[in-house]
């Protein structure tokens, strides 16, 4: 898998002059590539990077995968049951902004190398949690969120370091291509590995092979100083259309303010907290999709009497398969499409990225409705409305980042990430889970037990989403009156 990628990306990287690199000149002896080769090595770093952006996601999303397997092992509600994932988001959230400063000054490697192997361990210490213990089973999640945003920080800077304007839309393309692959593995791996075994904990104890490869791959290949080498440093963007700006070779990219200064400059920067916000709305969305929706789609179709209820060990992870399989098809074909529209849309329109992103968040968000409304009578319009729906969802995810890289200076860029980070799960996919799942409690509460109301709270609950989605599109339509202004600021 990663000779493949190294040669899909070798051709892009011929004639680079910089990359990864030790401070003192000197080649890291973890790296058995040469150093006459720059391209070569950096075609391994992005690739150990990108399974690790794999790994990493996949281990986010087992939960969802057997969500009705643990659902019933410990006795949950759904109120109790979006917990879990809402704890792991809080975690995951209010370390970001941590791992952010620590990775604009120390060595992200390490912290990256870390955050891995903590993750890993975790993930396998909860699959041996028992029935008695859901509380523990709670905590190791957001343990597990922990671990995972030291990745999720630090990992993009690294390819913004590595790559010249150009070539990095296609890079982080790459990477970014990685986050609903491996969401709609995570999905499949842990439905497969259930229905297999008959035990749902094996799940758990898959992805920290994976995870200990992905450690081993970063200590063997990815050099242990990272910086840019180039004679002129260049504002971080994915379009291509920034200028230079003058920087003597060799300069580090340690930050020179204080944390306090950063985060106000930040905060004044219009583009940055709109384009925040429309992202707050896509991890609102997309947090409460991944979570509840194969759950969602089993209840529909037990209403239309397609399957029966649940009452054996091991349920029915069908929806799991078939829901990570969308997610995976229409993640890659959002992200390539939209960084195939930003680029050329840019070429007519300065204002281009915002406005990709508010026209692909109100048309996913009506798919969504759509695909809410016709659950109970026609399944297959269902999960082809939610594919719509998801792909003009993943168009935007390398488009916001590239907005971030392009209207940030350089040496704010890890904080501005971490906080995004921050603001995007406080307000979205930390609590989406857990509001869903309060929202159909509530509705059931009001209503006789039974399988058509146990549909249609979470049904009714779902439609926050869509109105969620609206607003993200109004965001993003106020972005694009302030971007050019913000880019020609980053580039001062």
């Amino acid at each position: 898998e990663h000779e493949d990628t190294s040669l899909l990306l070798q051709p892009l990287f011929e004639g680079q002059n910089y990359g990864a690199a030790a401070e003192d000149g000197t080649q890291c002896p973890s790296v058995s590539v040469s150093r006459n080769n720059p391209a070569k090595r950096d075609c391994l770093v992005v690739a150990v990077l990108c399974f690790g952006n794999l790994v990493n996601f996949i281990d986010w999303f087992i939960v969802p995968g057997i969500l009705l397997d643990i659902q019933k092992y410990f006795g949950l509600s759904d109120g109790k049951t979006g917990l879990l994932q809402t704890v792991f988001t809080l975690c995951y959230m209010l370390a970001a902004p941590i791992f952010g400063y620590l990775g604009d000054r120390y060595n992200r490697k390490i912290i990256l190398g870390a955050g891995i192997f903590f993750w890993s361990g975790v993930t396998l210490g909860s699959s041996f949690i028992t029935e008695l213990h859901y509380r523990i089973f709670v905590l190791s999640r957001g343990l597990v969120g922990i671990g995972s945003a030291s990745y999720s920080t630090i990992a993009p800077t690294i390819i913004a370091d590595l790559f010249e304007e150009g070539k990095r839309t296609t890079v982080l393309s790459i990477f970014y291509i990685f986050i609903p692959v491996g969401s709609g593995c995570g999905y499949m791996l842990a439905a497969g590995v259930a229905k297999s075994t008959g035990d749902w904990h094996w799940a758990f104890r898959v992805t920290p092979c994976m995870g200990g490869l992905a450690l081993l791959l970063l200590i063997l290949l990815v050099p242990h100083k990272i910086q840019r080498k180039t004679a002129a440093h260049r504002a971080l963007s994915i379009s291509g259309m920034i200028g230079r700006a003058d920087e003597k070779p060799d300069v580090h990219r340690t930050a020179k303010t204080t944390w306090c200064q950063d985060v106000g400059s930040l905060i004044k920067n219009c583009s940055f907290v709109c384009s925040s916000l429309g992202l707050t709305a896509m991890a609102f969305v997309t947090g409460a999709l991944g979570m509840w929706m194969p759950l969602f789609l089993y209840r529909a179709q037990v209403v239309q009497g397609l399957v029966p209820p649940c009452l054996q060990d091991s349920c029915n992870s069908s929806n799991s398969l078939i829901f990570g399989g969308i997610t995976i098809g229409a993640g890659i074909v959002g992200i390539i499409a939209g960084a195939e529209a930003a680029r050329r849309l840019r070429k007519i329109n300065n204002k281009a990225d915002p406005l990709i992103c508010a026209s692909s968040m109100f048309i996913s968000a009506l798919c969504l409705y759509i695909a809410l409304m016709v659950a109970q009578t026609n399944i297959l319009s269902t999960f082809i409305f939610i594919a719509f729906g998801e792909l003009f969802l993943s168009v935007n995810w390398a488009v916001v980042t590239d907005i971030l890289l392009y209207v940030v200076t350089p040496r704010r860029q890890s904080t501005a990430i971490a906080l995004q980070i921050l603001v995007s799960h406080l307000l979205g996919d930390a609590g989406s889970p857990y509001l869903i799942g309060v929202i159909s409690n509530a509705i059931q509460a009001r209503n006789i037990p039974s399988l058509q109301w146990s549909f249609r709270s979470m049904q009714y609950s779902f439609v926050t989403c869509a109105f969620v989605g609206v607003f993200g599109g109004g965001f993003f339509l106020l972005t694009s009156f302030y971007v050019e202004e913000d880019r020609k600021e980053a580039q001062r």
